[in-house]
């Protein structure tokens, strides 16, 4: 992974530095947000948290939310620190590798961005793909479903098992903008999902 990467110059300009993905390299499941998170451009860890009083309270609140999330599925140890985290089966990665802080990245740079996702994906091999959000959501769910693109959407698809291309995808509304409700069936169909054959597409990948 190119950590100089040049190929989005607004970015450069505005990222502290670039973040790839990280965790567990035999993980079975990838989260995919879309831009890293203040906190995360700060120390390259994706979805990585602050304190709650940091610059960026609102991104914080999601990046917690979904560590919490992990803690709670047992899929995250809750001692390791925010920029190491200890996680366990699970890789977190974004669309995007660089952060402005005033806008979301445009298609161009989301395009620009794609080969190092794919190559994640590649390396991963997950079973499960979990979009973090509506942008992940119809990314991923276009490359790697035959669902129509007009067919995906959050809050809809929320917590629901999609059929994908060798994959399962189990999407989520961001987790800053969830309710107890939806944070609640999310974490019960993951468990479901983790007791579940959820390798029974093991070795029948069509990329």
């Amino acid at each position: 992974m190119d950590e100089e990467c040049r190929n989005c110059p607004a970015l450069c300009e505005t990222r502290t530095q670039v973040v790839h993905g990280y965790g567990d390299v035999d993980a079975d499941f990838l989260f995919v947000g879309e831009r890293p998170t203040a906190s995360a451009d700060a120390i390259g860890v994706p979805f990585a948290a602050e304190a709650a009083d940091g610059a960026a309270a609102e991104e914080t609140e999601s990046a917690t939310t979904l560590r919490r999330m992990l803690e709670r599925l047992g899929l995250c140890d809750s001692t390791s620190p925010a920029d190491e985290p200890v996680l366990e089966n699970v890789y977190l990665t974004n669309l995007t590798r660089c952060r402005d802080p005033d806008r979301r990245p445009t298609d161009e740079e989301i395009g620009n961005c794609d080969p190092y996702l794919n190559a994640e994906i590649r390396m991963i091999n997950p079973e499960i793909l979990v979009p973090v959000g509506e942008r992940p959501l119809r990314e991923l769910g276009v490359e790697y479903t035959t669902t129509s693109a007009d067919d995906l959407a959050l809050p809809d698809d929320h917590a629901v098992r999609i059929r994908g291309r060798g994959f399962e995808l189990v999407p989520m509304v961001d987790p800053r903008e969830q309710s107890d409700a939806q944070t609640q069936a999310w974490l019960e169909e993951f468990v479901d999902l983790m007791a579940s054959d959820y390798r029974q597409t093991k070795g029948q990948r069509d990329r």
